[in-house]
């Protein structure tokens, strides 16, 4: 019989497998790179094994880190192990930085103390082996990393595409120096080395962004919103908020908005609704608030409208929400919150301050209170 993986564990399955493979490879280009290196007196080849030694560190951090972040949550990490994936990527970034700045250090006191290497064609198809080596190396963790989502497969596999330009790099190193005379050893050793850190960067950068928190995918809120929005009842949303805690571990808030008339068991069994669909259909813990709409009212209804509008001159991205009209015949105030998109040129206070000339406009016996929420919109 068949046994039925679930994706956690297929990812778990590819990450060993991807890390096994990765230990074997990188030992054995490490072990005959540092031998070859040494007899030859080739400094980049010798760099180059002792980045290759690195990059076993590396899968074996990937290992750790995939292994971790598929346990589930327990008391002290009640929304599960996920980010340690992240942190692995993190680790590996700064075992990559480190290995190009002392590459560097080597490369720059080769080229003030030049030193001769012996050069041998079966040297060179060694180094040419490394490469196709590598090369499988990133497709595979590029493949499998795309396709599983998994951060330190992606970041297994910009290390591997980095390490065969690194070694193609020492390759025309070695054949430009014999043929030439001029020792470019360490020219093309620091050259490499700016290389690697460029890579480690990147991967440090991505790492980096996914700890602090960074914006969900567009598609993924079009998704929520037309989800939530084909519920009956549902007048409208605001609020969405989502938070990564890694692969497939995602926890959203939304305020739905609904007729105030609305029985309050009547609201209370939709938000229900909508929260236990999100469980069962998709990867998203959400948690719905119900916002109340008056939606019989004509001079609350001609506000909403001709406040939209205005707002909506000032920028089509900007949506107001939460409306409300307090007060009463002499003066009254509008009270509603403007969500406006983070690449909204316009400052808040500028948005408040446009507002509150619009409305005025309108009728000046009207007062604003507005709020306005930078967020990413659907």
């Amino acid at each position: 019989m068949k046994q039925n993986r679930t994706p956690a564990a297929r990812r778990a399955r590819m990450g060993a497998l991807s890390g096994g493979i990765g230990i074997a490879v990188n030992t054995l280009l490490a072990a005959a790179k540092i031998a070859l290196g040494a007899v030859t007196g080739a400094l980049s080849v010798l760099a180059d094994g002792m980045n290759n030694l690195t990059d076993c560190g590396s899968n074996v951090v990937s290992l750790i880190g995939l292994k971790m972040s598929e346990k589930p949550a327990d008391k002290e990490h009640p929304f599960g192990h996920r980010r340690a994936e992240t942190i692995a990527a993190l680790v590996i970034a700064l075992i990559v930085l480190v290995v190009a700045a002392e590459l560097a250090i080597e490369s720059v006191q080769k080229i003030f103390a030049p030193q001769t290497s012996d050069f041998s064609w079966p040297l060179i198809a060694v180094l040419a082996a490394a490469v196709a080596a590598k090369l499988f190396l990133f497709f595979f963790n590029r493949y499998w990393g795309k396709k599983l989502d998994a951060e330190t497969l992606r970041a297994t596999a910009t290390d591997s595409i980095s390490d065969a330009v690194a070694t193609t790099a020492v390759i025309v190193s070695l054949v430009v120096s014999h043929y030439t005379n001029f020792d470019l050893d360490g020219y093309m050793g620091a050259a490499v080395a700016v290389f690697i850190a460029f890579s480690g960067g990147s991967i440090l950068k991505e790492a980096v962004s996914r700890l602090l928190g960074t914006a969900p995918d567009a598609q993924v809120l079009r998704d929520i919103e037309a989800r939530v929005r084909a519920f009956a009842g549902v007048h409208g949303l605001h609020d969405l908020t989502v938070h990564s805690y890694g692969q497939d571990k995602l926890y959203a808030t939304v305020h739905v908005e609904v007729d105030a008339h609305m029985p309050l068991m009547a609201t209370h069994d939709l938000a229900d609704a909508i929260e236990q669909q999100f469980a069962e259909e998709t990867n998203i813990l959400l948690t719905v608030h119900i916002d109340p709409l008056v939606l019989d009212d004509p001079k609350v209804n001609r506000l909403r409208e001709a406040t939209e509008r205005a707002v909506r001159q000032i920028d089509p991205a900007l949506r107001v929400h939460d409306f409300r009209l307090v007060g009463g015949e002499t003066h009254a105030n509008l009270v509603f919150d403007v969500a406006a998109p983070f690449e909204c040129p316009i400052g808040d206070a500028q948005i408040r301050a446009r507002i509150r000339s619009a409305v005025a406009q309108m009728d000046e016996r009207l007062g604003v209170v507005v709020t306005v929420e930078r967020q990413n919109l659907a």
